[in-house]
């Protein structure tokens, strides 16, 4: 793993049309070209660049691999994956052949999700009516107890047709309908010459008849559209392999096409250009050799030979840290040849959601949750994520033990201090009944975690340097509020704090070197909008001297607003990792007294669990979300821009995200 992303270089080519096909299976073989359109070449040389015009259509080919995956689907089967050897083996695609072969199977089993809508609209309906009489919504329904004189199948079967329900009660009818419907269901009593029954018990025992008949027939119905699913599954099934190999055929075309798309032509020469890691160049290299047989012109340009903003980003993180740059991804993509933040927020979150979730027991739920989730996920590769999704279980299989760690050093295990704590017991400082010499009381656990706030944020510092030192930016470097004036700026901030609390919150302190060296600071500060403008001035850029003024008066007073008032803020906002701790100590401690005042050991065990499930579901949320809100505000904020763009290279797989 690199702590910096990966280095990338510029490979273009030049090979004959002939060997195009070739060049086209290699590459997607290797799938880690990141294509990109020719650029740059020679005016009167792009005059002579065409497109390829021939191909399919690439919606076209999506649309076609799309209705087939939806075949597969509803026959319960995976989406076949690609390996190399299926380029080997492609096959001329006849796209009429194709869409004659899908409407074909497509109309087989039209019949059957027919009636797969139907038998759906029965039981939605069998559910409504039961769900209201449930709640005792009888006011939208309307049940009825009486007889026809004859044709009784006839009356039965235009009843069922809106939706009714109807159960007999001896020679007694009892029909179940919406009042939504009683125009309708009116104009058939009317017609068949229904009677209303004048029995008293039996208008009473007809709503228990109609609830019941209605649980059998929603488990009918229930049985018929998993017959019904069935049915289609087994029809399906039947042209899984040609399914199969269709759907390779259209893939493999596909890709080929999302390829060719980049690609430029001459009269006789296909020309291609992407971005390759360095590491992969080779690999590269030697594909496009073998496939034309060294019939090519290969060029390579470094990533440091065109603008930073113009390279994809690759980040190297290991696998194990996959869940971590999904948080990364999701607040953007960090600029070529900066820092990988990965590894530092996997780091930070950890420890974050340790301190605010102590507990060896509560931690080993959530380990549960998580090998339970992905075992499931594992067996049910098809299954939509749910609730708890696969990337939440990926997650909570770091913050599970971090919780489980967290928990034994500060002694808590579902809410007791069942063993002695490693470092201090939480529950002791937090109910006032002492610490250990080092920890005593609320003040030392708020003194913890701004020690670490800091800690954080300098580590922010440091590696925001270090981005623009390799940016080469040396002047946001020098005089920025995140460069080393305003790392400077913070440290005094820090050195006048702690010795502030160290003299009984009664002195700030005043050493000889403190005046001198933050009047320097606040200077530096004044002096960067005039630097600045002389640095515009030498590449000709001119402005006015007043606006000058103004600007480095305004501009100087904003900065040191900015830093005292940000660095500030952002320290005392990691109180809030003391504030989700001692909460959660505070939830386990008022169960505790509540469970303690029932006098009764199963009362008292049921409290003990409720809250010890309540305290994981919302403790648990709020210590994940406010470790992602102290990443990202507090820590990103001060190194991480997010004005990259991800490298997604084409292969076998598509277009995806590589690590």
């Amino acid at each position: 793993m690199s702590l910096f992303t990966r280095k990338m270089r510029l490979l273009t080519a030049v090979v004959l049309d002939e060997d195009k096909e070739k060049v086209v299976k290699g590459l997607l073989s290797r799938g880690v070209m990141d294509f990109i359109h020719i650029e740059g070449l020679d005016p009167e040389m792009m005059k002579k660049i065409r497109k390829n015009e021939d191909a399919p259509s690439i919606s076209e080919l999506s649309e076609y691999r799309i209705r087939i995956e939806n075949l597969l689907s509803q026959a319960d089967h995976r989406i076949p994956s690609l390996s190399s050897s299926d380029l080997e083996t492609t096959e001329v695609l006849d796209l009429d052949k194709l869409r004659r072969f899908i409407e074909r199977l497509t109309v087989s089993t039209q019949s059957i999700k027919d009636r797969q809508r139907l038998v759906n609209q029965r039981y939605l309906t069998h559910e409504e009516m039961l769900r209201y009489i449930e709640e005792k919504k009888n006011e939208y329904l309307d049940i009825r107890v009486g007889r026809v004189p004859s044709r009784a199948e006839d009356f039965q079967s235009r009843l069922s047709q809106l939706g009714s329900v109807i159960d007999s009660d001896g020679d007694d009818l009892i029909v179940l309908s919406f009042k939504r419907e009683s125009g309708r269901v009116d104009d058939v009593f009317d017609k068949f010459h229904w009677t209303e029954t004048s029995n008293a018990d039996a208008q009473k025992g007809a709503l228990l008849k109609a609830k019941a008949r209605l649980n059998i027939l929603i488990e009918d119905d229930k049985k018929d559209m998993q017959a019904l699913r069935d049915e289609i599954k087994e029809k399906i099934g039947e042209r899984i392999d040609d399914l199969e190999k269709a759907w390779l055929n259209v893939r493999i075309h596909e890709l080929c096409g999302s390829v060719e798309s980049y690609f430029s032509y001459t009269k006789n020469t296909t020309l291609l250009s992407g971005w390759v890691p360095e590491d992969e160049y080779d690999s590269v290299y030697q594909a496009i050799l073998e496939a034309t047989d060294g019939r090519c012109i290969i060029e390579a340009k470094e990533a440091t030979d065109v603008e930073r903003q113009s390279v994809p980003v690759s980040m190297s993180s290991p696998k194990i840290l996959k869940p971590f740059e999904h948080l990364v991804n999701n607040y953007g993509t960090p600029e070529y040849g900066s820092i990988n933040p990965t590894p530092f927020t996997a780091i930070s979150y950890i420890i974050m959601f340790a301190l605010m979730f102590a507990d060896l027991g509560q931690g080993f739920i959530l380990l549960l949750v998580a090998l339970i989730g992905k075992a499931y996920y594992k067996k049910n590769p098809l299954k939509k994520d749910g609730l708890i999704s696969r990337y939440l279980c990926s997650l909570l299989m770091f913050l599970g033990p971090a919780s489980m760690v967290g928990g034994l050093l500060f002694g808590s295990c579902f809410g007791f201090s069942w063993f002695p704590a490693l470092w201090f017991n939480y529950h002791s400082v937090v109910n006032g009944r002492g610490g250990n010499g080092y920890v005593n009381d609320i003040y030392d656990i708020l003194g913890i975690t701004i020690k670490f706030g800091i800690a954080i944020i300098f580590l922010a510092l440091i590696l925001n340097w270090i981005n623009l030192f390799r940016k080469k930016r040396f002047f946001e470097l020098a005089f920025d509020k995140n460069g080393l004036v305003g790392g400077a700026f913070y440290a005094i901030g820090i050195y006048i704090g702690f010795a502030f609390v160290a003299s009984g919150y009664k002195t700030i302190p005043t050493p000889s070197w403190l005046f001198p060296v933050l009047l320097i600071l606040i200077l530096m500060i004044f002096a960067s909008e005039p630097i600045d403008y002389i640095i515009k001035l030498k590449k000709g850029h001119k402005e006015k001297v007043s606006q000058l003024i103004i600007n480095t008066l305004i501009e100087s007073l904003i900065t040191l607003l900015e830093i005292f008032s940000g660095f500030l803020a952002n320290t005392l906002s990691f109180m809030r990792v003391a504030g989700l701790g001692i909460a959660h100590v505070s939830l386990m401690t008022a169960f505790q007294d509540m469970a303690d005042m029932t006098g009764s050991i199963v009362f008292s065990t049921l409290i003990i669990i409720v809250g010890n499930v309540l305290v994981i579901v919302l403790e648990g949320l709020s210590a994940g979300i406010n470790s992602l809100r102290l990443n990202y505000y507090e820590f990103f904020t001060r190194f991480f821009t997010g004005r990259g763009f991800a490298y997604e290279p084409i292969g076998l797989e598509g277009r995806r995200k590589a690590n």
